[in-house]
Formats: C-alpha cells, structure tokens, sequence
C-alpha cells in the first residue's frame, strides 16, 4: 500500500483516484475546482484545497502524481513543486507532455534531489473499471518505488517501464500518432460506406466486422456502441480537435527521417475538419477555371 498525493481529479484524475482507492491506496487529492474536489472526497480519496495543502498532508517521502493539461498548468505545477518538496521526493507527470519537456523537467527537479517520472496514460474514460494503459519514463528506482500504485491502476501486463526520462511520454506520443491514423481509416472507411449505392445499415456493418475479423478491435467496439444511438451520427459535428501528439509525432518523424504518410495526412484531415470552407479548395477552383475555363460555383454566403 502506498500514499500518494494527485494533482488534477478531472475525467482522468478523478477516475484513477477513485480506482486506486479501490485497489487499497491511499489519495490526498487537489484541483483547483470544488466540485472535483467533493466528487473525490464521495469516492474515497482525501482532498486538500492547496498545493501546499497536498504536500503538508503527505508524509516523506512523498509522491505526488500530476494529472492536467500539458504545457503551462504542468510547468508551473512542476516549478511549483520543486519549491515544496524534498530530496528524496517524486513527481510523476501522467499528462500528455512532450518528451522533451519531461527530459528537461527531470534534470530540473534532480538538482533539489528530487525524482520525476514521465507515464503516459491510456485509457480514457474506461480505465476506471478496465484499468489503465501506462508507459513509464525515469530512473528504475523511482518506477519501482510506484509499484503498488501502477499494479492498482493497470491491468495485469498494463504497465512497463520503457526507458530513461522522456521515454514513457515519447511511447505515449507514438501510441496517440498510431491512434489517429486508426481513426482516420475507420472514418474514411465508413465513410465509404455510407456514400455507396447499398442502402447499408453501418451498424451491421460494424457488428460483423467485430466477430472474427482482421480490423476488429476496441475501436470498432466503440463505433457499433456510438452508431446504435445515432445510426447517421446526426448528433455529432464532424469537428475534430488535436491534441497534440500527433503534430510531435509527424514533426518526430520528420527530425528522425522516417517516412510517416498515414500519421501525418490523419493530422492534416483534423484541421480540414474544422474549415466550413477551404480556401485552399477556392484558390484550386479558380486555377482551373483561368487555365480550363472550368465552370465554379458561386460563394453562397
């Protein structure tokens, strides 16, 4: 059993308190929002209203795992903690950082003699009862030392340690790549099927595809759930955000020369979501109508 602090009780945080309390850990958790604070306190977990709230209520050595957004809110939280803790503490990063972010933050905080690990974190909303997928980066000693806690929030096999620091956030950014790629070929794929001269029923569809086929997995699981509510997705904008990794990933490939078409052109049909016009379409169009004397259609706005 160990005692472990958590910063973040989000969709993530709160779900891998609640599971680690389950498991018979202990957690003080901290966000800086009330109602996650009492959605916490419901399910088990200690609550602190302060950073510094968190650290007093933990006892040496401590460990204090970060579950929030990447970039400022995880640097300052970094710089924060490595004000208030000890040598001989750890932190633990489980949001989506850039690895190189994590290599520096770990060579920061082991000047105060304080360890820090990089996981990356798979499973989303379902880890709560599936557990969760998780890629660890840092010193052996100090993953070693979260033992109880990952065996808690993973399933049997879930977790490795698969590197030095940076590493376990560099596996993660791969993981996310592959994922959009995945996501883009069923959508396409779907897509396809739809736009065809078969009045098909993609639900159908889906469900055969799981029972014995090549491309089954938990994705397409996924899709015969979201299809069965909303058999034409009526309900849901073709809007699809990024978070990131897949814009480190093709820029990895890219500083590393390895040829990445599938990841990077997922990415860029992401941003293709988000237009209600494309202006590069336009320019394309009035290209050939001054070339060809193609006909254009006219901007309805």
């Amino acid at each position: 059993m160990m005692r472990l602090g958590m910063v973040g009780l989000g969709r993530m945080g709160g779900n891998m308190s609640t599971r680690l309390v389950r498991f018979g850990q202990e957690v003080v958790g901290y966000a800086r929002g009330e109602a996650s604070r009492r959605a916490a306190a419901a399910n088990g977990a200690e609550v602190a209203d302060s950073l510094e709230a968190l650290v007093a209520a933990l006892e040496p050595p401590r460990t204090v795992w970060l579950m929030i957004p990447a970039g400022d809110p995880t640097e300052k939280t970094v710089a924060s903690l490595g004000d208030l803790l000890d040598s001989g503490d750890l932190v633990v990063d489980g949001g989506n950082s850039n690895f190189t972010d994590s290599v520096r933050r770990a060579a920061a905080l082991a000047e105060r003699g304080v360890s820090f690990v990089d996981a990356g974190v798979s499973g989303g909303i379902w880890g709560l009862e599936e557990g969760y997928c998780m890629m660890l980066g840092g010193p052996a000693e100090a993953v070693d030392r979260l033992r109880p806690a990952l065996d808690a929030l993973a399933p049997e096999g879930g977790w490795a340690h698969v590197g030095l620091s940076g590493a376990g956030h560099f596996v993660k950014m791969v993981h996310n790549g592959i994922e959009y790629g995945l996501l883009q070929a069923y959508g396409e794929g779907f897509e396809i099927l739809r736009s065809s001269v078969y009045d098909l029923d993609l639900r159908q569809v889906a469900e055969v595809w799981r029972q014995g086929s090549v491309v089954r997995s938990w994705l397409l699981d996924l899709l015969s759930t979201a299809l069965e509510g909303d058999p034409n997705l009526e309900n849901v904008a073709g809007y699809v955000e990024d978070s990131g990794e897949g814009r480190w990933t093709v820029l990895t490939a890219i500083d590393q020369d390895v040829p990445a078409p599938v990841t990077a052109l997922s990415l860029f049909a992401r941003f293709a979501s988000r237009q209600d016009e494309s202006f590069s379409a336009k320019v394309i169009a009035a290209l050939r109508r001054e070339f060809g004397g193609h006909a254009v259609r006219p901007d309805t706005d």
